[in-house]
């Protein structure tokens, strides 16, 4: 039950897993601090000057009521900057390494023509002399 375990955590799935989920926390903290120290202020700008950034008052003299639509500008500009990051910096250069370390020939073959190749080869073998299983 152990080696199974172990065999599970040394899969290559579960490290690159583990890997991706911590570029990603990194990746988020980095852009929440740029996001709260340039895009937040930024936005505050066009809000009013009694308002706590951009968005406005559902109810004017409720300040429980008011829709401040920076933040949700801000977490989209956060989802968009981080999957370019992710993107540009992990994806891309890792294709780019796939691409040049392996076979082109191996990926061009699909699943019938391999099996047609384990076929020709178990023929070949059984008629080069030896018995059949």
């Amino acid at each position: 039950m152990l080696k199974g375990f172990k065999d599970f955590l040394l899969r290559g799935n579960v490290v690159d897993l583990a890997v991706a989920v911590v570029m990603g926390t990194a990746f988020v903290a980095i852009v929440t601090a740029f996001s709260d120290g340039i895009i937040t202020p930024l936005l505050a700008v066009f809000g009013k000057h009694d308002a706590h950034g951009l968005g406005f008052q559902l109810v004017a003299d409720k300040p429980a009521t008011f829709v401040a639509v920076g933040p949700i500008i801000t977490a989209a500009l956060n989802f968009v900057i981080i999957a370019a990051l992710l993107y540009f910096l992990i994806v891309v250069p890792a294709n780019r390494a796939k691409a040049r370390f392996t076979n082109p020939e191996d990926a061009a073959l699909s699943d019938n023509e391999l099996l047609h190749q384990i076929r020709d080869l178990l023929a070949e073998r059984s008629a080069g002399g030896k018995h059949e299983i």
